[in-house]
C-alpha cells in the first residue's frame, strides 16, 4: 500500500491509502458483519479472486485492522477478525451503504445482480425467532438463471448455524420460493416487496402456509432496506 501514497499528513488521506484499494470496504464490510473464515469470506465476495483477497488480508493484518488466528484442532486454518480499530469502522461502512441507497439510482443497483451474494445475504439476515422450532428447509429457484446457478436452500435448524446450499441437501422441503433474480434483489434491498410480488406472481410460494404467512418476518432485508432513496424522500 506504502507505493499508492497520496504524499499527503492529512488523515483523510492517510486512511484512504489503507481502506480505497479496490475491494478492501467491501471486505471490511463482509468481516464487520461477521464472517470469520476465508471461505466465508470468499462467499461474500464472491468476484473477488482468492489471491486477491489473501493478499487484502494481509493487508489489513499490516495495518493493524484485522487479527489473524489459528483454529484449534485445524491445521493451516485461520480466522480473521476485526481489531479495536477494525470495529470501528463497522459505521463508516454502514455510512457508505446508507449514502449509496439514498444518492445511487435504485436501477444501477439493480442491473449488477449476483446471486450468490444475494443468497448469502439472505443467509444471514434471516431471522429465526418467527421460523417453526424444527429444521426447515427453503429453496429459492430463479427461473431467469442456468440450471447451474438456478437452485439454492436454506437449511435452518435450532441452534445451528444456517446452511446455505447449491446442491440439493436431500432433505424435503418445507417452502418453495420461484421468482426471477432482479425481482428478489429488489425485495432484499427494499425497492420492492413480498406482498406486491406476490400478488401480481413475480414471486410464487408453494409449501408451508405458516412458513408463506410468516415470510416478511422471517426473510430479513438488507440492512440499508429502510433507507429511502433521496427521490423518493423529495417526492413525498
Amino acid at each position: 500500500m506504502a507505493n499508492a501514497s497520496y504524499g499527503q499528513f492529512c488523515p483523510v488521506a492517510m486512511a484512504a491509502e489503507i481502506l480505497c484499494t479496490r475491494w478492501t470496504i467491501v471486505l471490511v464490510r463482509e468481516l464487520a458483519a461477521g464472517s470469520t473464515r476465508f471461505n466465508d469470506l470468499r462467499r461474500g465476495v464472491p468476484r473477488m479472486s482468492p489471491a486477491l483477497l489473501s493478499q487484502r488480508l494481509k493487508d489489513l493484518e499490516a495495518a493493524g485492522i484485522v487479527h489473524r488466528t489459528p483454529v484449534h484442532g485445524e491445521s493451516g486454518v485461520f480466522e480473521y477478525r476485526l481489531t479495536r480499530a477494525g470495529q470501528e469502522l463497522a459505521p463508516v461502512v454502514e455510512a457508505f451503504g446508507i449514502w449509496g441507497k439514498r444518492w445511487i439510482d435504485g436501477d444501477l443497483s439493480l442491473e449488477k445482480l449476483d446471486v450468490q451474494l444475494l443468497m448469502w445475504d439472505m443467509r444471514r439476515g434471516l431471522v429465526l425467532d418467527p421460523m417453526p422450532d424444527r429444521k426447515t428447509i427453503v429453496q429459492f429457484r430463479y427461473t431467469d438463471l442456468p440450471a447451474d446457478r438456478r437452485s439454492w436452500w436454506l437449511v435452518v435448524e435450532p441452534g445451528a448455524e444456517t446452511e446455505l446450499c447449491s446442491v440439493d441437501p436431500g432433505h424435503d422441503v418445507d417452502l418453495y420460493a420461484a421468482t426471477d433474480l432482479r425481482t428478489m434483489t429488489a425485495i432484499w434491498m427494499g425497492y420492492d416487496s413480498v406482498a406486491a410480488a406476490t400478488a401480481d406472481r413475480r414471486l410464487l410460494l408453494t409449501g408451508d402456509d405458516g412458513l408463506t404467512a410468516s415470510i416478511e418476518a422471517w426473510l430479513g432485508l438488507s440492512p440499508f432496506a429502510k433507507t429511502r432513496p433521496v427521490e423518493v424522500i423529495a417526492a413525498g
